[in-house]
């Protein structure tokens, strides 16, 4: 492809648009009741709480397209994209807007967010496919680093990054992507753990309204290995499984565990292993029932399975001075968990927590990618709004293929979202002309058909 040098550009076209895929997306917003839930549940004063369901939807539309600042958000003001959509604000008005909200406007917000995947899940049966039977509920944070000192709540986390911790629940099943069931903007030196219980529990509860009624479990890393979190999993009748800590009551069941129990695994997709600097295909399984947390009162022990996975140490400068024989020989990977899968089941569907990784990994490659304002309580609302967002483009994807389904929302964005269009009017009806050969165009014709279908 060469490009032809007799050319010239101009912008002088106001019926066109660059991101007609918005069209279909926001009527599928309409559908779940955006509009309508923020106009009945977020209640922010004087005028910047003004018309709050056209300034939602602008901002989520942003998102949608792309917009990771504020600034960004005149990205659904070009063109013509006022004759296809009514209501939309400037960026100074959604800064204004955000800027009002407290923490309980927050809390509100995030009632909508749950209603709104509630709503999606009945529009998109396949958005969260076999939920009824299997479920799982990812819980993780991550820093998201600011710079500056004008941002309200920022410290130094675990990380050693200055800025602020985002928190997520991720729900999924075995054939399914993940949503976002629930999200938290935390001050960056909060603990990983800090909160999880509410979070786990507001989670699940959106879970089964969502149509996760079968066997829901819930999985984090070491950081979330404690008893409130166990103890909100069983509140609300949900199983867990949480990487065990190695502290000193852990590496002695380990080394009660008899020789002759260890199961040799190979792993169809080798695992990057840090500490060891190497790829690892094998390793061997072994389980031993333990009784966790015994430290606090006896009815607050919890008996379950600790699967542990072990690999061979080939790196002698992985080891630590003064370990004995049992971790010098081998590293030690163990899991606490409740579940009644098999053991190589449950070890191997505890590694697949790493799902929700790849969901932190895509906010901050979308609207997460800035903290955008200083106050706090303005970062909050964006968290939530990014989670809404990230849902509706879920829920697209799902609508438009079955590659589109489990694609990244990146994907999804470049390929069904901005898409030029121009506007006609013909017989008092608006027409949008695409692109011909768009290779996706089956796809997007789904997604508009589906989501302008009558309910």
């Amino acid at each position: 492809m060469r490009v032809c040098h007799n050319i010239s550009a101009v912008f002088d076209d106001p019926n066109l648009i660059g991101t007609a895929g918005l069209v279909p997306v926001m009527g599928l917003a309409e559908k779940a009741g955006l509009p309508d839930l923020v106009a009945g549940h977020v209640t922010v004063a004087g005028s910047a709480g003004a018309n709050a369901d056209l300034k939602i939807g602008s901002l989520v539309a942003g998102m949608i397209a792309g917009a990771d600042s504020i600034q960004d958000m005149d990205l659904v003001r070009h063109g013509g994209m006022g004759r296809v959509f009514t209501g939309h604000r400037a960026p100074t008005t959604l800064g204004t807007h955000l800027r009002a909200y407290t923490f309980g406007h927050l809390r509100q917000l995030d009632a909508v967010a749950s209603r709104v995947l509630v709503n999606l899940a009945a529009i998109v049966p396949g958005l969260l496919a076999g939920a009824q039977a299997v479920a799982y509920l990812d819980v993780d944070d991550t820093i998201r680093a600011t710079h500056g000192y004008a941002k309200q709540g920022t410290g130094y986390g675990y990380t050693g990054i200055k800025g602020l911790n985002v928190q997520v629940a991720t729900l999924s099943t075995p054939t399914s992507a993940p949503v976002l069931a629930a999200t938290r903007l935390r001050k960056g030196n909060s603990s990983s753990a800090h909160g999880a219980p509410r979070l786990i529990g507001d989670a699940l509860a959106t879970a089964r309204k969502a149509g996760a009624t079968g066997s829901v479990t819930v999985r984090a890393d070491s950081a979330y290995y404690n008893h409130a979190v166990v103890a909100a999993a069983r509140r609300a009748k949900a199983r867990f499984s949480l990487t065990a800590r190695m502290d000193p009551a852990v590496t002695a069941a380990i080394s009660r565990i008899p020789e002759q129990a260890w199961v040799d695994i190979r792993y169809t997709d080798a695992i990057w292993d840090e500490q060891e600097q190497r790829w690892i295909s094998d390793a061997q399984v072994a389980e031993i029932s333990y009784t966790a947390f015994t430290s606090r009162k006896k009815s607050e022990h919890v008996t379950a399975r600790l699967i542990v996975r072990r690999v061979k140490r080939l790196n002698p400068q992985a080891v630590r001075a003064g370990q004995d024989e049992l971790f010098a020989t081998y590293r030690h990977h163990a899991v606490f968990t409740d579940s009644p899968l098999t053991m190589l089941e449950a070890e191997a569907s505890h590694r697949d927590h790493a799902i929700v990784e790849q969901v932190i990994a895509d906010l901050k490659a979308g609207p997460l990618a800035h903290a955008p304002s200083g106050s706090f309580c303005a970062n909050g609302a964006w968290t939530v709004l990014a989670a809404i967002a990230f849902n509706l483009t879920r829920a697209a994807g799902v609508l438009a293929s079955a590659a589109h389904a489990r694609a990244r929302p990146a994907t999804i964005r470049d390929q069904l979202i901005k898409i030029p269009a121009r506007i006609a009017n013909r017989a008092r009806r608006l027409h949008l002309h695409l692109p011909t050969n768009w290779p996706w165009q089956d796809a997007w014709q789904g997604l508009f058909n589906t989501a302008y279908a009558p309910s």
